[in-house]
């Protein structure tokens, strides 16, 4: 159970860095300082979720 919690927690995470991502490329002018951040922040958004997923996925609940 707690790989589940665990799991959910990164996938929300990942999902806030998505869209911190997302709101940074759509309020940004351009400059070098603001495509690392949005690189950054899709990157480890990405990593989170996917890693989030796949913990949840390949876990399984025993019966107590």
């Amino acid at each position: 159970m707690e790989k589940r919690i665990l799991g959910i927690i990164l996938s929300l995470l990942g999902v806030l860095g998505l869209i911190l991502a997302a709101v940074q490329f759509m309020n940004t002018t351009g400059g070098t300082r603001s495509i690392k951040s949005i690189f950054i922040y899709g990157i480890l958004g990405a990593i989170f979720f996917f890693s989030g997923i796949s913990l949840i996925k390949n876990t399984r609940d025993n019966p107590s």
